[in-house]
Formats: structure tokens, C-alpha cells, sequence
């Protein structure tokens, strides 16, 4: 065999590999990668005025009620949504079919796919609903709030900080909460920084130096990395005044002028703007109507589908991706609120709504139920894994939206990792899908991502594709094999 011959010394490639080291060293401080962890679903912002300790426990009433008024078995929920073969479901399912769904599940599944469907996001919402309904909650100082005299947003962030005490105390936080406190702009900076002040300086006190899990503080209408530098100042400042941990005070900007997708240079400005907060930055939210009204978009076409909302996100997506900072879709502003009611303090005997009334309802909260899903849905398949809600009877929509969108592509998804893990990584195909270790990351992310929700069990997932719920938990794919070799 011939000895094989090479031109450069391996002496001369040390300076070019030292300076790729440095190089690959600094991308990955600024591109660690997808962030580790539980994330939201939803975020519900809700004046900061009206917040209570159960407030999540209220919202979840005040959804399920919906759903016992408009959907109160799973077939006329899934026809209103529009789940797959839902228009062939009877009308009359009977209690019979959900017992034999869920007393054996996996026939029904395959046997009769668009019934277990139905009934399983039905029950599983319901079940959402009723034990955590609320994952992430911000308490609002700006949009749901208004400007309001000082000496009573003064005692307004006092009152919420002592709510949320309570609220941890009686265990009832979602599990990710925060404030959003007005923007640093000139006219608004000073009272944005006193209301944080007082809140934080109020909890810690009450607390004794604890904040609840996942806390941050959300920055709006961010358009400088100088904004967001002064807010990690503040946090950084505060921190050691209130015993708080140092880090503890995490920031999530919102992304709505233009000036956050593009700077002055005409480069994509979101990493720059996180990269600000030195650290501390968890997630970018984007506000579609402040964004499409900035742009001098005619206020009845400013919607989340709008072609400049799209392309914005698309921007912030790119700019964002391996970041390790969550990125969170706007809102659906068309609620699904019934039309007609009997007046609020109407005497005992008052006359009830006629048939035509409720049946427009009906049509009412159905038509608003079906926007939703179908959005939530298009906002999953590009990648957004979590939007904004503003209304309690949003609620189900979204958890539905999720828990079909996981449910429906189990099995193929399932197989797709199973036989990347059974041929130990190595490049391999289903039928006319081919996967590679970046695709099994994906899956790996997926079936997390299920699992937080709530739309898959650990079970489930442990059944299909083999993987432990610790190995689901690590989150790496790479990891994971490295282990079973070992």
C-alpha cells in the first residue's frame, strides 16, 4: 500500500485551527442551542388591576363552563373545531363509545381513528382545564392596563405583589408567570421602572427573597439593545438589594416596531437586542397589531395572518434559531363570546333566550373556536410553539389545537425515532421519509415538547419509541446514544 502524501504540515494549520477554536467557541456562547426545559404553550396577559391569587383557577372555571354551554360532548367539540373526520362523527355519540375508547384505547384508535381522536382531545382538555389551565400568566402594567394616575399604579403594584404572595403560598402559580411593566421610552421609562420597583421590592418582602419558578420581567416595544441593557442593569441592581440570587431576574422582550426586526444598518436586530440582556433574556414575543400598526397597516387588515406579520416573523425566527430564546406568536383577537345574554342583574323570572338567540350563540362561539384552532394549528407547523391568549374560552381551542397536532402525528413520528435508534444513528429511512441526526433531534424535541403539554403521556412516548422519560429529559439525542452504547 502506498503511503499517502499531504502538502501542508500539520506545525502550519495550528494558527488557522486556534483561530476556528476561538471562532466556533463564540458562536456557540451566542448559539447554544435550543433552549432546555418546559416551554409554554400560551401566555395570558391580564391587567395587572384585576389580578388575583386564583386567578388561574378561575380562568380554568370560566373555560370549562364554555365547553359545557357550547360543546358539551366531544363529537359537537371536535365538528366545531373541525378535527380530522369530524363531519363523519354521529351527533348522538352515546356514553358507550367513550367507554369502549378508553377502555381500550388502541383498538379504537385503529378501528375508529376519528372517534378516539375526538373523545381523547376532549377528555385531555377537559383534564387540562381543570388541573392546570394556565401555563404561563403575565400581570400587565401596559397595554391591559392603560396609564392610570401614579398614586393608584402605585397601589396596584403593591396589591399584585401581595396577590401573587398569596398565590404562592396556597401552591396556585402557573407554572411560568411574570410582569410586563410599560416601555422605556422617555415618557414612560421612569413610571415603568417605579412600578417594577415597588412589585419586586413588595414580593421579596413578603417572600422573604423568593420569587416564584420561571418568573421574568416582559420589556415592550423594545427598538435598542440600550433598552433592553438598562433593564438587566436594573435586575442586576436589584438583585442583591431584595437577597434575590444573582440571574434570577429573567427578561423576555417583545418584539413589535420595526426597528426589532431591522436596525438603522439593515441588519436582523433580535439577536442583538438579546444579546443585551446579557444572559438573561428567555423569550421574544411578538406583537402582530402593534407591529402591522406601526407599519401604517389600515387597522381592519392589522391581523395575526397579515404578509408583514408573517414576514416579520419569519425574520425573528431565523434571526433567533439555536439562541436558546423561546419565541412566542400574538394573539387571536376574535373572541369567542356569545352574542346574546341576559342582562347582568336582571330579575328573578326575566324572559331566557329564545331559540334563535342561543342557536346565534352557538354559531357565534363555534365560528371564533374554529379561527383559533385553525391558527394555533398553522403557528405549530411553522414552529411556533407558543402564542398569546386573551380570553378564558380560548382556552380549549388552544389546548386542542396543541394536543391534535401531537396526537395525530404520533405513530408515524414515533416509528420515524424508534428505527433511527434501533440502527444506532446511523442515516436511515421510512418508506419515503429519510432521517438523519438532526431530523432525530427534531423528533426527540417533538415528543418533549408533547409531553410538557400535556397532548402525550411518558407512557405513551416509553411504548412507542423505546425511550425512558429520564432519556426524554436530557433532551439530546447524541446524549442518549452515548449512553445505551455505554
Amino acid at each position: 500500500m502506498s503511503e499517502t502524501k499531504c502538502t501542508l504540515l500539520a506545525e502550519s494549520l495550528k494558527e488557522i485551527a486556534a483561530r476556528l477554536e476561538q471562532a466556533h467557541k463564540a458562536f456557540q456562547k451566542r448559539h447554544p442551542g435550543a433552549p432546555a426545559g418546559r416551554q409554554p404553550v400560551h401566555v395570558v396577559y391580564g391587567g395587572a388591576q384585576l389580578f388575583r391569587s386564583g386567578i388561574a383557577r378561575r380562568l380554568g372555571e370560566l373555560a370549562l363552563r364554555s365547553l359545557d354551554d357550547y360543546a358539551p360532548d366531544f363529537v359537537a367539540f371536535a365538528k366545531a373545531i373541525g378535527l380530522p373526520g369530524a363531519a363523519r362523527l354521529s351527533d348522538s355519540p352515546g356514553a358507550s363509545v367513550g367507554q369502549s375508547i378508553e377502555s381500550d384505547p388502541a383498538t379504537a384508535r385503529r378501528e375508529h381513528p376519528a372517534e378516539w381522536l375526538a373523545h381523547t382531545v376532549y377528555t385531555r382538555v377537559k383534564e387540562k382545564l381543570r388541573k392546570e389551565p394556565v401555563e404561563d400568566y403575565r400581570i400587565d402594567f401596559e397595554d391591559g392596563y392603560g396609564n392610570r394616575p401614579d398614586a393608584e399604579e402605585d397601589q396596584h403594584a403593591l396589591a399584585a405583589a401581595a396577590e401573587l404572595s398569596t398565590a404562592m403560598n396556597a401552591g396556585e402559580v402557573p407554572p411560568f408567570i411574570g410582569i410586563r411593566i410599560k416601555p422605556f421610552t422617555e415618557e414612560l421609562r421612569e413610571r415603568s421602572i417605579r412600578t417594577l420597583d415597588i412589585f419586586l421590592t413588595e414580593l421579596a418582602m413578603k417572600t422573604r427573597g423568593q420569587l416564584p419558578e420561571n418568573f421574568c420581567v416582559t420589556l415592550p416595544k423594545v427598538t435598542l439593545p440600550d433598552e433592553v441593557a438598562a433593564l438587566a442593569d436594573i435586575c442586576a441592581r436589584m438583585e442583591p438589594m431584595l437577597d434575590l440570587s444573582p440571574g434570577a431576574l429573567r427578561i423576555e422582550v417583545m418584539i413589535e416596531t420595526p426597528q426589532a426586526i431591522f436596525n438603522e444598518r439593515g441588519e436582523a436586530a433580535a439577536l442583538a437586542l438579546v444579546s443585551a440582556a446579557r444572559g438573561r433574556c428567555v423569550a421574544a414575543h411578538f406583537g402582530p397589531y402593534d407591529y402591522t400598526a406601526s407599519l401604517n397597516i389600515a387597522a381592519p387588515r392589522e391581523a395575526l395572518t397579515h404578509p408583514a406579520a408573517q414576514f416579520a416573523r419569519d425574520v425573528l425566527q431565523v434571526a433567533l434559531a439555536g439562541s436558546g430564546v423561546r419565541i412566542a406568536n400574538g394573539p387571536v383577537n376574535i373572541l369567542p363570546i356569545p352574542r346574546h345574554r341576559i342582562a347582568a342583574g336582571a330579575p328573578a323570572g326575566s324572559a331566557p333566550l329564545t331559540p334563535r338567540q342561543r342557536e346565534e350563540n352557538r354559531f357565534t362561539v363555534h365560528a371564533a373556536w374554529k379561527l383559533h384552532f385553525d391558527l394555533v394549528r398553522q403557528s405549530l407547523a411553522n414552529g411556533y410553539y407558543q402564542g398569546w391568549d386573551l380570553h378564558p374560552a380560548q382556552l380549549p381551542t388552544r389546548y386542542a389545537a396543541v394536543y391534535s397536532f401531537f396526537l395525530e402525528n404520533l405513530e408515524s413520528a414515533s416509528a420515524r425515532l424508534r428505527n433511527f435508534v434501533e440502527q444506532a444513528a446511523q442515516a436511515t429511512r421510512i418508506g419515503h421519509v429519510f432521517d438523519d441526526a438532526a431530523m432525530a433531534q427534531g423528533l426527540l424535541s417533538y415528543f418533549s415538547q408533547g409531553i410538557h403539554s400535556g397532548a402525550l403521556t411518558a407512557a405513551e412516548v416509553e411504548e412507542r419509541t423505546t425511550l425512558s422519560a429520564a432519556e426524554l429529559r436530557a433532551g439530546s439525542f447524541l446524549q442518549i446514544l452515548e449512553k445505551r452504547r455505554s
